[in-house]
């Protein structure tokens, strides 16, 4: 999402069209489009809090909640690789993260944008950007800061997979790196697009058009709407990150579990978590900024943030609920750990459905999740006999699945949910409308490439960094713990 773009900045690639006609298109399209109009204060101060919510989620509710699930010994080392990633993806995100995320890309705007906003160049306090609703704008700093802190929070999260033996030096390069060549080439193909203005005033001037000017007109509206990454151009709908944030980090953390191998020894040794209580508060705070992630993607303080809100809490209860039950059925006993990692199952798969799913379809989504996560984090993961420390892929990746899916379902409106709104639609006003055959298949093509696309490059990446660093620490001094060999520091000195 960003600005709307001019006339002059689309004129390229249209064939030998007579001035003259290209210019009568470029007045109607100026024309049906409007003035920007001013960014309401009230949608501004809601995003700004939005952005901080998810600031809260991540330090200190992420880090808390990994610091208080990992062994004494390594408590240190969570807190401090999840505040390091905040500060170097927030430092890389005004440098060059947001021009490669959310410009066009030119010949490979399928996959990545460009520099042309590299330093933030170009952008004022007067700069606006487009939200989901026609005539509406933000600024665009408040748009670049929101969208900064989900940048920050997926690196993250894939920490919490190889917990307790990645050496501190091989982090800093390795997220520095994944976040270049794999979160920004995935939020750009997900979330990247031309806005509601440009193409519902291309679809207009194309509607008014006669003659050789309709044939120049067309062509410019299927320019804008291919103005897209490409997960968008197929159709995929990911309301705050389902596909961009959970299932990406999720496969990335699966891959690194497994190139690292197992803590020394898993299997044979006790490792329980060093403190339930910090676990829980940290939980807590990641479903109040949580709010902050769903509701603010939608940028304004509307009737669909609303649901969004509502959306959040309802799949996280029903979430926690069902893997409680879920672990009394088949381990005998309900736990603070279980309710505290499923309602945090239920944000996840929420994620991409907050804004399009009915309050119902939200809480059967939550149920949903609960139980498959609980099963592919215990079950599937006993079987095949990987160390995913935190359950970073059974959680994340697997809820991010369960809800990109599920929200390809739970839009239709017969279900209570959105619709699928086409800007383009009846002369660029639009319309709702729903094909759940269609929907399904654009929600299954975007999973299918944030898996291959970043556990194919995670891979190379964990290898690049082995080869030129090294990942693990010795083995002595992954016993004695991070904390002391990696930060000189203890977390509790009694």
């Amino acid at each position: 999402m960003r600005r709307r773009r001019g006339i002059s900045d689309m004129s390229t690639g249209i064939g030998n069209v007579p001035r003259t006609i290209f210019a009568a298109v470029g007045a109607l399209v100026l024309t049906s489009g409007g003035a920007l109009a001013a960014p309401d204060k009230g949608d501004t101060a809601f995003l700004m809090i939005s952005t901080v919510l998810v600031l809260l989620m991540t330090i200190p509710g992420l880090a808390l909640f990994y610091c208080g699930l990992v062994r004494t010994k390594n408590a240190i080392s969570m807190l401090m690789q999840v505040f390091t990633i905040v500060c170097l993806v927030c430092v890389i995100w005004m440098l060059y993260g947001y021009s490669m995320t959310f410009t066009n890309g030119g010949a490979h705007n399928d996959w990545f944008g460009g520099l042309s906003k590299a330093f933030l160049r170009g952008i004022t306090p007067d700069s606006e950007a487009a939200t989901f609703s026609k005539g509406v704008y933000v600024p665009e700093f408040a748009y670049i800061w929101f969208q900064m802190t989900f940048a920050a929070i997926t690196p993250a999260l894939i920490v919490g997979a190889f917990a307790e033996r990645m050496k501190f030096s091989a982090l800093i390069v390795f997220m520095i790196l994944w976040v270049t060549f794999v979160y920004f080439p995935i939020a750009h193909m997900v979330w990247y697009w031309a806005g509601p203005d440009a193409i519902s005033a291309a679809a207009k001037a194309a509607a008014a058009a006669t003659g050789e000017t309709k044939v120049v007109a067309e062509a410019h509206l299927a320019r804008v709407v291919a103005d897209a990454g490409l997960a968008f151009q197929w159709g995929a709908i990911d309301f705050a990150g389902g596909t961009v944030v959970h299932t990406n980090s999720g496969i990335a953390a699966l891959v690194g579990a497994l190139i690292l191998g197992p803590r020394r020894g898993y299997g044979r040794e006790p490792m329980p978590p060093h403190s339930l209580t910090l676990a829980m508060v940290g939980a807590a705070l990641l479903w109040v900024g949580w709010f902050g992630f769903n509701a603010g993607s939608n940028l304004e303080a509307n009737g669909t943030a609303a649901l969004a809100l509502g959306n959040t809490f309802g799949a996280t209860a029903t979430a926690a609920l069902a893997w409680t039950f879920s672990e009394w059925l088949t381990k005998g006993k309900p736990t603070l750990l279980g309710i505290t990692t499923g309602a945090v199952a239920g944000l996840v798969a929420v994620t991409p459905a907050s804004g399009f799913a009915g309050p119902m379809g939200a809480l059967a989504l939550g149920v949903v999740a609960g139980i498959v996560c609980f099963f592919f984090s215990t079950t599937i993961k006993s079987a095949f006999g990987y160390d995913d420390s935190l359950d970073v892929f059974g959680v994340h990746c697997i809820g991010g699945i369960v809800g990109a899916l599920g929200t390809g379902l739970l839009v239709n409106p017969a279900l209570g949910g959105t619709g699928v709104f086409d800007y383009a639609a009846n002369a660029g006003a639009g319309m709702v409308g729903y094909d759940m055959s269609a929907q399904m298949l654009a929600q299954a093509k975007a999973v299918g490439l944030t898996l291959v696309w970043s556990g194919g490059i995670s891979l190379v990446l964990y290898k690049f960094v082995d080869l030129v660093i090294g990942l693990r620490p010795t083995a002595d001094a992954e016993r004695v713990g991070l904390d002391v060999t990696e930060h000189g520091e203890r977390a509790y000195n009694y």
